[in-house]
């Protein structure tokens, strides 16, 4: 997926997310640059960095979902983390230091599931055999059946699932489960897995339906096919090569010009903090050194409050490319109602479809929900994309509650009139309490 051009990679993006094409752009040039360096040579490659992102823009236009979609469109190593969870070096909380940790364990779950998939069949006939010689001595052997037969007779049970739910005793192994702990600046470790490596493996019996136990023997089977110490090798190369690191809320840790002493001080430690990692330097984990010279950084935030020249200079210069994201207009918000492939409309009618109700919508009906949807921002709290939910469950809530009851109308059309009836209301019922001296 990281061959994707940025065309190809806006328009998976534009099949989620309305408008916002330039930063659609940026993030796609940013992927597409990390394929093109990973073509050169190693002596190029070195001197290459990332460029990091910085983008800004209100609260619900995209700016998390478009990160969040990356993570689902490019087979890289992917971690979100919010900026107002990290405190300066000294204070109690979480260090800076734990998204790069967070970045290469969501790296080895990635690899540890390529791999899975590579070695997916002699994994299930791993399983298979071990179901078989389980149940293989509890089915009772008919006259003039063979060992064969009768083998063959337990596996197509297996294969047909008519036996899912049938109750088995298994052996697993009995894994110690310790209490992870964090000192700062130091990787985190389990002491369940420190007790582990110096204690004798033992097993224990579990009686678990089968569907279960298929699970549970295809985690010990993983462990036995799987090198784990080339995982965790390949992990860190992505990791350290391949790896983005998405920071939102980033304005919440920003200095503003009427700031004050206190809690100030800690915004700007953890920006000093992220100042290294971003420049490029070496975080210790539990699996190793990791180099963060060419992760990819995309910061974001609303900057509603502060500005992105409060930041401390020297962050905002590993910040060189910055993409300002517009408000939602009507027609935006009404496009994001019908037109992507998440749709809030397809979702509602998805979920009251389970209790056998026909929902539709008029065309008339959706713009007449946009334009709600736009004024209740314009007037109230500019919440973006997330109004229309709030617009929705008002809209729905009377359906949400009766589907499923025999009197229940089956089929519900909503046009303008049912809008009207059940948000008549919301449009005027405007807070002017903010234009009050």
């Amino acid at each position: 997926m990281l061959s994707l051009t940025p065309a190809q990679i806006v328009s998976e993006l534009d099949r989620f997310i309305i408008g916002q094409q330039d930063a659609k752009r940026s993030v796609a040039v940013a992927l597409r640059n990390r394929y093109r360096r990973s073509m050169l040579t190693q002596e190029q490659r070195d001197e290459i960095t990332p460029k990091n992102i910085i983008m800004s823009g209100p609260t619900g236009v995209g700016k998390t979902e478009i990160a969040r979609r990356i993570s689902k469109i490019i087979g890289a190593p992917f971690v979100k983390v919010e900026a107002t969870k990290f405190t300066e070096v000294g204070y109690v909380g979480r260090d800076v230091d734990s998204m790069v940790r967070e970045l290469v364990e969501a790296s080895i779950r990635l690899v540890r599931k390529e791999k899975t998939e590579q070695m997916r069949q002699k994994l299930d006939r791993a399983v298979q055999n071990r179901l078989v010689d389980i149940l293989l001595p509890l089915r009772k052997q008919k006259e003039g059946e063979d060992a064969v037969a009768r083998r063959n007779a337990v596996i197509n049970d297996l294969e047909s699932g008519i036996i899912e739910e049938h109750v088995i005793e298994i052996e697993v192994q009995d894994k110690p489960v310790g209490m992870n702990t964090e000192i700062p600046g130091q990787p985190e470790m389990n002491m369940g897995d420190l007790l582990g490596g110096l204690m004798p493996k033992r097993t224990k019996k579990r009686k678990v339906p089968v569907k279960e136990a298929r699970k549970l023997l295809e985690q010990e089977e993983l462990d036995r096919l799987l090198d784990n110490d080339a995982v965790i090798s390949d992990a860190l190369e992505r990791a350290e090569q391949d790896g983005i690191i998405f920071i939102d809320e980033i304005d919440k840790i920003a200095m503003t010009s009427s700031g004050s002493n206190g809690p100030a001080v800690s915004r700007e430690g953890v920006q000093r903090d992220i100042l290294p990692l971003v420049e490029g330097c070496t975080v210790n984990t539990k699996y190793g050194p990791v180099k963060t010279d060419y992760i990819l950084f995309i910061a974001a935030g609303a900057f509603h409050l502060a500005k992105i020249t409060d930041l401390i200079p020297e962050l905002q210069g590993r910040f060189p490319l910055r993409v300002e994201l517009s408000p939602l207009s009507a027609e935006d918000l009404r496009n994001i109602l019908a037109g992507t492939d998440n749709a809030l409309i397809k979702q509602y009618t998805q979920l009251l479809g389970v209790d056998n109700i026909n929902l539709t919508f008029t065309d008339d009906a959706l713009d007449l929900l946009a334009r709600y949807a736009f004024e209740e921002n314009e007037v109230h709290e500019n919440i973006g994309a997330r109004r229309l939910v709030s617009v929705m469950e008002k809209l729905l809530d009377e359906v949400s509650f009766t589907a499923g009851d025999p009197d229940a109308p089956t089929c519900i059309t909503v046009d303008t009139d049912y809008v009207q009836s059940h948000l008549g209301l919301m449009g005027k019922d405007h807070n002017l309490s903010q234009y009050i001296l």
